[in-house]
């Protein structure tokens, strides 16, 4: 069985196609990747990942497994279309991303070559290189992936990878969901030549994530009955109990890190966002000011936020919270992945943002895109 950095390391390149990032040809892309902040230079984030990691060889794990969560595109990218410039510019800060998590996971095997994570970090560093070098054109690492992997150039898989996910994104203007059955049209016909690959199965499991729940559904039964690997196996049975949670009352009580107790059954005839993110994790740091505005907008009328926060770092998380003006509660546990409704609710990534109903039904799991349009039509369900 392979760990969850591992998987997430091997589902580096589909998370980044499935999210709409076009990083294979600029020329083809009218996608929905996401520009965030104005990327480094590679050579800066070589730099600043060297001699990066804690000394404690627990903390420099999850540093590392921390780093094989790609970031994912802004919400506004799902309502217009970025331009060359932006989908450049993303293309080289994933590229980045990729380079400065490989030289995390370097260091972590050359710091820590007894650890039973040693061989795990080995291999991250290899998926990461290939994806910055093969993927995201960090041309400047192609001679370290050569001599790490006898390869200076993407193989068969990769090159038919690519295609599918060029051939995908030619279809970007007609939107996610047509761009979606492109791409898993191109990756049926890979699967084909390439059955054994663990990549082909990765990228299914996005598919379905971004897909209905009945087709969800359909995909995660299939890779629970494929050859992949059982780490992702249990993934798709997790994504399975997601969906089966939606149209039913949703039970979650806790204690707030400031004190307060929470309780959805106590929140009956408000409409509440269950946030699922952390201080540490970039995209759900991007997405902050469209919460913020929806909470700004909406809350007069009965819309309630409840934060569930991966976060380790208590104090981290109360001075952020403070400093950017987050009224609503937040649930804080100190244990990152292994958070208590992480665990439970079956999230493997994040933000991810569900939206419960007046009448503490489930009803969305995926209310990032256009959270305040869900909100206002919940709201009037009143």
């Amino acid at each position: 069985m392979i760990s969850p950095s591992r998987l997430r390391s091997l589902r580096f390149l589909p998370v980044l196609l499935v999210c709409g990032l076009a990083v294979l040809q600029a020329q083809d892309a009218a996608p929905k990747p996401a520009a965030a902040e104005a990327p480094a230079a590679a050579a800066d984030a070589k730099a600043a990942a060297s001699a990066s990691l804690p000394d404690s060889e627990e903390a420099a794990w999850k540093k590392v497994q921390d780093g094989t969560q790609p970031p994912l595109p802004p919400a506004d990218w799902n309502q217009r279309q970025p331009s060359e410039e932006e989908i450049a510019a993303f293309r080289k800060k994933m590229g980045e991303f990729a380079v400065s998590t490989a030289d995390l996971a370097k260091e972590f095997a050359t710091r820590f070559p007894k650890s039973e994570h040693a061989q795990e970090a080995a291999e991250i560093r290899m998926q990461m290189l290939r994806a910055a070098v093969q993927q995201l054109g960090m041309e400047d690492r192609a001679d370290e992936l050569a001599a790490l992997s006898g390869e200076a150039a993407p193989g068969p898989f990769e090159k038919k990878m690519q295609a599918a996910v060029a051939q995908a994104m030619k279809q970007q203007d007609k939107g996610m969901e047509v761009v979606l059955v492109e791409f898993e049209k191109g990756v049926r016909e890979v699967m084909k030549e390439f059955p054994d690959r663990m990549e082909v199965y990765g990228a299914l499991m996005e598919i379905a994530q971004g897909s209905s729940p009945e087709h969800a559904r359909e995909l995660a039964k299939e890779i629970q009955d494929s050859k992949a690997p059982e780490q992702l196996k249990e993934a798709a049975g997790a994504l399975v109990k997601k969906y089966d949670r939606v149209g039913k009352p949703l039970d979650l009580k806790f204690k707030a890190v400031d004190g307060s107790e929470v309780s959805l059954a106590a929140m009956k005839g408000k409409v509440v966002l269950v946030d699922f993110w952390a201080t540490w994790c970039g995209p759900c740091v991007q997405e902050l000011p469209n919460v913020k505005a929806a909470y700004e907008k909406l809350h007069p009328k009965g819309f309630e936020i409840v934060g569930i926060s991966f976060d380790q770092d208590k104090e981290a998380l109360e001075s952020f919270v403070k400093k950017k003006g987050m009224p609503w509660p937040q649930y804080f546990d100190g244990e990152g992945w292994q958070n208590k409704f992480g665990q439970e609710f079956g999230i493997n990534s994040i933000p991810a943002m569900w939206l419960v109903d007046a009448k503490g039904v489930l009803r969305d799991l995926n209310a990032r895109d256009g959270l305040a349009d869900k909100v206002e039509k919940l709201l009037a369900e009143k």
